[in-house]
Parts: C-alpha cells; structure tokens; sequence
C-alpha cells in the first residue's frame, strides 16, 4: 500500500508515516511525499497511491482542499481515501472538504488514538 502525504512540514510528514507503521497494514507501507500542492499536483500523473493525506494549509498559493478537488478530477482516485488533516477546525471548512470528496478529518495537533481509530476504519484493518 503506497501513502501519499502532502504537508509543507517535513515534521508532519514523519509523524504520520510513524503513526502508519505502528497500524497492522500487514506489510511495509511505502510513502510518496510532496511538501507543497504544486508539488503533488504534478505527482498525480506520474505516481500512483492507494490513501493520501493532505494538510489544509501551505505556504504555496494551493491548498490541501485544491489538491483534494484536483485528485478527485482523476478517475484511477475517484475512490481512493483522503483525509484532511489540519489546524482548520472551522465547521464550514470540515463541511467543504467532506463535500470536495475528503474521506475524513484530523485536526492538528494529531491525538494518535484519534488518528488510529480512523485509519484503521477506512483500512478496514
């Protein structure tokens, strides 16, 4: 299973690649990384991933929900889960994202059994 993590922190980034290796995927996942939205846009079309993560908030002009609704356009990722996860605690923003095709929603700071608890229920783990 390939994750893609799209956060501008690299600390972020290996935060929750060590809350991913501590879930029972069943083997080693494997990661694709993109520290802006530009950056991940691009990487739509010539990587592939089966779950991505995307933080709200970037210091480039693209946010996580852009890339969300641009990852929605592709067909191969019409189906593939998608969690917000950010600072943005606004109820308005939660509702965008979920309309713009989120799978879910972590806020920032990461609670690990919060996150846990929700990976493993889109995983079906």
């Amino acid at each position: 299973m390939t994750f893609f993590i799209v956060d501008d922190s690299r600390t972020a980034r290996n935060l929750i690649k060590s809350y991913l290796g501590e879930l029972n995927i069943g083997h080693d996942p494997a990661f694709l990384e993109a520290e802006n939205g530009e950056t991940a846009v691009v990487m739509l079309n010539s990587q592939s991933f089966d779950f991505a993560f995307l933080d709200w908030n970037m210091s480039t002009k693209m946010t996580g929900l852009d890339v969300l609704k641009e990852i929605r356009k592709i067909d191969k990722y019409k189906h593939v889960p998608v969690v917000m996860i950010t600072s943005e605690i606004e109820k308005t923003n939660v509702i965008e994202s979920l309309k713009a095709g989120a799978s879910d929603y972590i806020v920032k700071p990461i609670d690990t059994k919060i996150f846990k608890e929700k990976i493993t229920k889109l995983l079906k783990i």
